[in-house]
């Protein structure tokens, strides 16, 4: 089954901050990272379970929420039916939160 990639609004607002941010030191490195996390948001549909069950997800007994990093960039996901839904992305120096 092919799932469909919702960003949740939060998630899309946070990769905005993250491009601003490192655009600030280099429009070419932002632009690369940008593009690497969508690459790999986008191949969420074909094995969503790929990347293990997110640990800072209270609740998780299914295993619907899951994460992976990239380039110091931590991406949560729930598998929700037919959709991906992106909660959210954190720098990895950031204090985790549980949510």
């Amino acid at each position: 089954m092919e799932r469909q990639i919702v960003w949740n609004k939060g998630a899309l607002k946070q990769l905005e901050v993250i491009y601003e941010y490192i655009k600030n030191d280099s429009s070419q490195n932002a632009e690369k990272v940008i593009e690497k996390i969508r690459i790999r948001i986008n191949d969420l549909p074909i094995h969503p379970e790929i990347y293990p069950p997110d640990r800072f997800k209270t609740n998780n007994k299914r295993g619907n929420y899951r994460a992976f990093t990239i380039y110091n960039f931590r991406i949560s996901y729930h598998i929700k039916g037919n959709k991906i839904i992106i909660i959210r992305i954190r720098h990895t120096g950031m204090s985790p939160l549980e949510y």
